[in-house]
């Protein structure tokens, strides 16, 4: 086999399993490029013959160059980059692969990138990924024989296991928690019974919902998941009356987050008082200011909670207010300052919202598609993942993202996977071979008729 040349921008924690599915072949040769070289060094030292470059990814000309030293280059850096990469690519008529969802910016490559005869893979990850890659399955298979999809319903998270689902947000950082919580002030948009639903950011998680997997160990919640309305196309299902992708968390997490969100704990307004130059302040002195109180005593404090976050008669007032708690918002304990509320909470976050040693994460995916045959029979069918995470090997979440990346890189390098363009997931072309190996490292959804 003739070598091949890869490029791996990137050295994150989906970097890994991405990389060692790539390096099984031969004749493949990785090179891992990071900003910071050790990080590219300790990733490269696990995978025998790969090799560790330093990049500037804010430097297209640095970019440029490594692009046209390798045949594929698979970009697993913040999406805002992704554009510039397959800039260089359409120039040096080099393949890409991304896990992220293809933007605007990146959409405006697709007839270049045609024009240079090249593949840029998208969206090939856990959500988007082997979300596009079981729906369309379903999808397809329903309009062959005749069938329509009157509803298709998705929702996808990554939580703790539940044993490790030790805190009031059942939730855990891998990566920034400042993007988690403003993910939570996104709006979403999503189709309900022939309506177009619209849920602002503030109104989030007021929409939450308890949701029904069939799996009744599990109580999850779901919400809306950025714009749901394109999928009509995407998936080629104009005749869906309710189209719903979404996020799950466990019960519990939206009402607290709310409680937060009424404290002003979102907003990323500077405050004087949370400022680095401002003098030491306590957890209990900056929660005062945010519920609008001068007493700081335990019993005025969540007087002045329960008042501004209407708590009086809420159904989890006590765990709320316990997670408040567990927080520090009673105690003398110094805050780490970082200029408002919504930072300088996330400094608290992160540093008791780590997984620790000998803990694992987990990922539940499950599609609720409610189907009419051809003779008019209706239909309900489920495809579900639950994948958890390995103590001391990948977690659910590395492994869900890495592998199906690290599949359609060596599909395009063997040349199973030939569209063009600026692409996804979206056609049994595509998919069925991804799906095919998935499948052969235990990863895939269980379909069900109920």
């Amino acid at each position: 086999m003739s070598e091949k040349k890869i490029l791996l921008l990137g050295s994150g924690y989906v970097a890994a399993p991405a990389a060692e599915y790539i390096v099984r072949r031969p004749e493949n040769k990785l090179t891992i490029a990071s900003r910071r070289l050790e990080n590219a060094e300790a990733l490269a030292k696990q995978f025998p013959g790969s090799t560790a470059v330093s990049c500037d990814i804010t430097n297209q000309q640095a970019i440029e160059d490594l692009v046209a030293q390798h045949d594929l280059v698979i970009s697993l850096i913040p999406y805002i980059y992704h554009a510039d990469v397959i800039k260089a690519a359409v120039k040096h008529k080099k393949n890409v692969v991304t896990t992220s969802y293809v933007s605007p910016a990146m959409m405006e490559y697709d007839q270049a990138a045609k024009d240079a005869g090249i593949i840029v893979m998208n969206e090939i990850g856990l959500d988007p990924g082997i979300d596009h890659l079981y729906a369309v399955r379903t999808i397809e298979e329903v309009h062959r024989e005749g069938g329509k999809m009157n509803e298709f319903i998705s929702f996808c998270g990554g939580l703790p296991a539940p044993e490790n689902s030790n805190n009031p947000f059942g939730y855990k950082f891998s990566w920034s928690a400042r993007g988690v919580l403003l993910a939570l002030k996104n709006t979403a948009r999503y189709l309900e019974n022939g309506k177009v639903v619209e849920v602002s950011g503030p109104a989030l998680m007021d929409s939450a919902r308890t949701l029904n997997t069939g799996y009744p160990g599990y109580a999850f919640v779901a919400y809306g998941n950025r714009d749901s309305t394109p999928y009509d196309k995407r998936y080629n299902i104009p005749e869906a009356s309710t189209i719903i992708r979404g996020t799950i968390r466990y019960d519990g997490f939206p009402q607290f987050v709310k409680a937060l969100v009424s404290l002003g704990f979102l907003d990323d307004q500077e405050q004087p008082h949370l400022l680095a130059s401002a003098a030491e302040i306590s957890w209990k002195d900056v929660v005062a200011k945010a519920a609008g109180t001068t007493d700081t005593t335990p019993e005025g404090l969540e007087a002045a909670i329960i008042a501004k976050a209407e708590l009086a008669n809420h159904p989890r007032k006590a765990a709320i207010l316990d997670g408040m708690k567990w927080l520090g918002f009673f105690s003398d304990v110094k805050v780490t300052r970082r200029g408002n509320l919504l930072d300088t909470l996330c400094a608290t976050l992160e540093e008791k919202m780590q997984y620790e040693e000998g803990e694992r994460d987990m990922v539940f995916l499950q599609h609720r598609f409610e189907i009419e045959l051809k003779d008019g029979t209706k239909q309900t069918r489920t495809s579900t993942l639950v994948e958890y995470g390995k103590v001391g090997g990948y977690s659910a979440m590395a492994k869900t993202v890495g592998v199906p990346c690290g599949i359609a890189v060596q599909l395009i390098l063997d040349g199973k996977i030939t569209q063009t363009g600026v692409i996804a997931p979206m056609t049994s072309e595509i998919n069925e071979p991804i799906i095919e190996l998935l499948e052969k490292e235990g990863i895939g959804m269980v379909e069900k008729i109920l």
